[in-house]
């Protein structure tokens, strides 16, 4: 079933709505929050590269009190346990049964701060409910429910302590960004508040939890051609054959990529994916999946790089009609 014109526009306005109301808690970040909010419809994660006080958390909350869905925060150490995410099972004396506590992990938003600050035995443990939305404790299966999204971040900065996001993780992520500082104006208008600082604990919802599931599925009815497929493979090919690159693009990623566009097309009001929408978000849905060879890097080799010259070299289709 293919999505009609009307759908889309209706779509795109509720889109919008969502993302004027994450506005008012993230000043001045229209791109970050859309793209946020395409990872969110599409039913991905994201990843954040930001230094220490720019908005990560206040996005997560903004956009759990969004939904009127559950935020939680999980702040990641050197000595985290997998079970410290995951959660517990407990034996209670009272009743003589065993019972499981659930985690922080048990929300629709969950805030994973600091990622690269745990081990990997931990960072692992984010796997199995990134894919499958549920949670394996003592041999029982335990589902979080849906919506269900990971807004993972990282301190570029400091790397000292730190153990780096293996790339089958990096790869479950569908879009990395990072929100910024603000400019100035906007950076007045936080000051002007400075004795509520927390834009995102004043927001109240705009869509139910509820709603994102049906959205979400609208959005995957967008008409994809399959010029545009084409041109998808085409890019994700070139990723893999660039002479500086020792990881490319994966089949996951080329799959996150027609997600996204298609989120990316509905929101903007259209029922069908251009080639433009791909050009647009080549960056926040590949560059983090590229592994440049380390001897090209020194030659200053990027993975942005590598993506424009995809882009540069794959010839896009005429139309996505």
């Amino acid at each position: 079933m293919t999505l009609s014109q009307q759908d889309a526009a209706q779509f795109a306005g509720r889109f919008d709505a969502l993302a004027g109301n994450l506005g008012q808690a993230l000043l001045d970040k229209p791109h970050p929050i859309r793209l946020a909010l395409t990872a969110l419809f599409a039913g991905g994660h994201l990843l954040l590269e930001d230094a220490p006080g720019t908005g990560k958390t206040a996005l997560a909350r903004a956009m759990a009190a969004s939904i009127a869905g559950k935020h939680s925060r999980i702040q990641f150490t050197p000595d985290m346990l997998p079970s410290d995410i995951t959660g517990v099972t407990m034996f209670n004396q009272q009743t003589g049964q065993w019972k499981f506590h659930e985690g922080p992990v048990f929300a629709q938003i969950v805030l994973a701060d600091e990622i690269n600050r745990a081990s990997p035995k931990t960072q692992s443990a984010l796997l199995e409910v990134m894919d499958e939305q549920q949670v394996t404790v003592s041999g029982e299966t335990h589902p979080v429910g849906n919506p269900f999204m990971v807004i993972a971040t990282q301190n570029p900065i400091e790397q000292a302590g730190t153990y780096p996001l293996p790339e089958a993780q990096l790869d479950r992520f569908l879009i990395k960004t990072s929100l910024g500082y603000p400019a100035r104006a906007a950076m007045i208008e936080v000051l002007a508040g400075a004795a509520a600082p927390d834009r995102s604990r004043r927001l109240h919802p705009v869509l139910s939890t509820g709603d994102i599931g049906v959205l979400g599925g609208l959005a995957a009815q967008t008409h994809t051609d399959r010029a545009v497929l084409d041109y998808v493979a085409g890019l994700a090919e070139a990723t893999r054959t660039d002479a500086t690159v020792q990881l490319g693009v994966s089949t996951r990623g080329a799959l996150g990529m027609v997600r996204c566009a298609q989120v990316w097309a509905v929101a903007q009001g259209r029922h069908f994916v251009l080639p433009d929408d791909v050009k647009a978000l080549a960056g926040p849905v590949w560059e983090h999946r590229i592994v440049v060879d380390p001897d090209a890097s020194f030659s200053g080799a990027t993975a942005a790089a590598v993506i424009a010259r995809a882009l540069n070299t794959v010839a896009a289709p005429a139309s996505g009609i």
